[in-house]
This record gives structure tokens, C-alpha cells and sequence, in this order.
């Protein structure tokens, strides 16, 4: 496609800054990255295609919350490593459920715009969760425990991981319901902080819980040994 060989891939690394604006509005929604798949997909649909990099996978906007994004018109900078895209957005641009990903003052910590979508059924809880967490890395860990647990020593929050796992096991062993439920989510919660500390997306564990699916278990620890 002769389009995308007018993009500097090399000097960005195969991946390239995406700046996402409403056609109508000029109101700037998002800044993502492509590759030149990604790209190419959106040439060809029509509608906004990203790479993830906390993912490691393309997406195509709005594939989970239906808020997609038409292309309108696709314009390149003047160095030819940096995109801009006029879209028609459908819904919200932002997983908060806000129209822009850019609502907060950096100053004076100001929440400009108001949540317009509660996303939360659309993304699912987990997903809505390990973005709160990578919310919360730079907020004051006096007042909140997920930034204590990030900020902190990483022997401490791997502790709470290994302390929430034996408490889990307890509960199972002990046959209580309410407990193994209860214990089961703080070690969800605390996995998924573990995760945020690393940047990798929970996504990325379900695409492996994907790839094993008709896969035996002695098969799969077999291809982990081989590669």
C-alpha cells in the first residue's frame, strides 16, 4: 500500500505516535500508537485500528465498548513520523467513559470534564480495575493503598501476592464460600497490581489462555521447555 511507505517507520521503531481529534469539534480525543499493520487496517476499514503496546496486539477502537471511530481524513506530519486522525467518534473516546482522554489539570489536579458512559460492563470489571491501578502510580500513597503497594518495595507487594494466595488455600481446604469468593478477588486485585507494576496488560494473560485452549497441559508445559 503506497500510503504507508510515506511513514518514517524505522526512526520510531516500527511504531508510531497517533494523535485522534474529533472532525466536527477539533476537540483532541487520544494519543495512541500504530504499526504499519495497524495502519493498514484502518486505510482499509475506514475506522481507527492501534497497536497496544501494554497489550503487545493491534485493536480496533471500540471493539469491546462499540464506541468506534470513522475515519474521516488521515494527515501526516511534517517529519513523516507522526499521525493525525479526524474521526467521527461513536460514544467516548476515553476508557473513564469520558469524551477525551486528557480531563485532568496537571497543575492543580483539576477534573475538567465529567464522565459521560459507565464503561465498566463494556470493558469488564477486570479490565476497568487494571486501569484504576495504573491510574493510582503517581497518586500520594498516604491515601491510597494501590500507590503504597506500587510505590513501595517490590519484596513487599509480591509478599501481599504470596500472603492473599495462602489465605486462598485456606479458605478451599476450610470448604467456606463466602471466604474463598472474598479471598479469590484480593488475590485478583493484588496479581493485577503486581501486573500494573510491569506494565503488562491483563489482556496479555488472556491471549495465553487463548493459546492453550485444546492444548493438553503436559502439551503446553512440553512447548514452554522447547522454546
Amino acid at each position: 500500500m503506497e500510503q504507508l511507505d510515506k511513514i518514517d517507520w524505522e526512526k520510531m521503531d516500527n511504531l508510531i505516535p497517533v494523535i485522534t481529534q474529533d472532525a466536527n469539534t477539533n476537540e483532541v480525543l487520544m494519543l495512541a500508537y500504530m504499526n504499519k499493520e495497524a495502519l493498514e487496517l484502518t486505510i482499509k476499514t475506514n475506522y481507527a485500528h492501534y497497536f497496544s503496546r501494554s497489550r503487545q496486539r493491534i485493536w480496533k477502537k471500540g471493539e469491546s465498548s462499540n464506541h468506534l471511530q470513522e475515519i474521516v481524513e488521515i494527515l501526516v506530519d511534517c517529519d513523516n513520523d507522526t499521525l493525525l486522525l479526524k474521526v467521527n467518534q461513536e460514544g467516548v473516546a476515553c476508557h473513564t467513559g469520558r469524551k477525551s482522554c486528557f480531563y485532568t489539570n496537571l497543575k492543580t489536579n483539576e477534573i475538567i470534564s465529567d464522565v459521560e458512559v459507565n464503561t465498566t460492563a463494556a470493558y469488564g470489571v477486570i479490565d476497568t480495575l487494571y486501569h484504576t491501578i495504573c491510574e493510582r502510580k503517581n497518586e500520594n500513597s498516604t491515601k491510597s493503598y494501590t500507590a503504597k503497594l506500587l510505590q513501595g518495595k517490590q519484596n513487599s507487594m509480591l509478599k501481599k501476592v504470596v500472603e492473599e494466595a495462602g489465605e486462598f488455600t485456606f479458605a478451599i481446604k476450610d470448604n467456606n464460600e463466602e471466604e474463598i469468593i472474598y479471598e479469590a478477588a484480593d488475590i485478583a486485585y493484588h496479581v493485577l497490581v503486581a501486573l500494573a507494576s510491569k506494565n503488562i496488560s491483563p489482556d496479555r494473560v488472556k491471549q495465553e489462555l487463548a493459546r492453550r485452549f485444546g492444548m493438553s497441559g503436559i502439551e503446553e508445559k512440553n512447548s514452554r521447555k522447547e522454546s
